[in-house]
């Protein structure tokens, strides 16, 4: 069985994020053959201006490495006012012209019970990237206002049911792709 890489952002630039926390509990839960790791330099990214898209920041170029070189990609993110995070759409809009995350798997993580606006505009604008994101991992892991705390995430039976069942809905993905893309260039010579 080939080893799922996941690259993992966190759309909050809060110290104790819950989005934060939902990424760090799906990396500590990764089961043997999935490796989820944890990108946070897109937090320090200046906004995107197409004026540096030829020549972006190390920081950006960096991501984008990471982005190409693992299997997938988990966001999880807040909604601020009805919207997608600032972080999130600056790191994404840097992303735009980026041939390595056109068809990339992509789970999105919805951190909260209530919120839905932000969830389904930053799907949408997944969407409109060319991601290629996995519905049985895009899903709604209401830790925000729960009754728990951050670092527990993980031990809470619901939350971790949910979370292993997406990291498990990422993997099964990727490596069908896999099976596909080498079936297809088999079947091609």
């Amino acid at each position: 069985m080939s080893r799922v890489q996941i690259l993992a952002l966190s759309g909050s630039q809060r110290t104790h994020s819950w989005s934060t926390a939902l990424i760090v509990a799906a990396q500590a839960l990764a089961p043997e053959g999935i490796c989820v790791e944890i990108h946070d330099g897109h937090k320090t990214w200046p906004l995107f201006s197409p004026d540096l898209e030829s020549e972006p920041p190390a920081a950006v170029q960096a991501l984008r490495d990471s982005i190409t070189a693992a299997d997938a990609v988990l966001i999880a993110s807040p909604e601020y006012a009805h919207g997608v995070s600032g972080t999130i759409k600056n790191t994404l809009d840097w992303l735009v012209s980026h041939p390595g995350f056109a068809d990339k798997p992509v789970a999105v993580f919805n951190p909260s019970y209530r919120a839905h606006h932000a969830d389904a505009a930053l799907k949408e604008t997944l969407r409109t990237m060319a991601a290629d994101l996995i519905p049985d991992a895009c899903v709604r892991i209401p830790v925000i206002g729960a009754p728990v705390r951050q670092d527990a995430i993980a031990t809470t039976p619901a939350f971790r049911t949910a979370i292993e069942s997406a990291l498990l809905a990422i993997a099964d993905h990727v490596r069908l792709r896999k099976r596909q893309l080498h079936h297809d260039s088999s079947s091609a010579d």
